[in-house]
C-alpha cells in the first residue's frame, strides 16, 4: 500500500536548522522514499512498510542525539505525489 507523509521537526533549540537538515538527510539514504522537503514540512512518498520504518528509524536517532525536538506527522493511505 502506498503511503504520503507530511512531517514536520521543530527543535526546540536556537540552532533549530541543523538538527532539521540532518533527520531529511538520514531519510534521503533509505532506499524506496521519495522526499520532497519544503519550507514547512517534508512530504515522504512510498510503500508503507518502507516509509514507516525510515521515519521510526529516523525520529529515533533524532531523539536519541539528546536534542529536544517536538514531531508533528500527518499520515494518509494514498500518493498524494504532485
Amino acid at each position: 500500500m502506498k503511503v504520503s507523509v507530511e512531517i514536520s521537526m521543530y527543535p526546540l533549540d536556537r540552532e533549530y536548522g541543523t538538527p532539521i537538515l540532518k533527520f531529511i538527510e538520514r531519510l534521503r539514504t533509505h532506499e524506496g522514499l521519495e522526499l520532497r522537503p519544503n519550507t514547512m514540512s517534508t512530504q515522504v512518498f512510498g510503500e508503507y512498510d518502507t516509509v514507516t520504518a525510515a521515519v521510526t528509524q529516523e525520529m529515533r536517532t533524532s531523539f536519541e542525539e539528546g536534542d529536544t525536538v517536538v514531531m508533528v506527522m500527518k499520515v494518509v493511505n494514498q500518493d498524494l505525489k504532485p
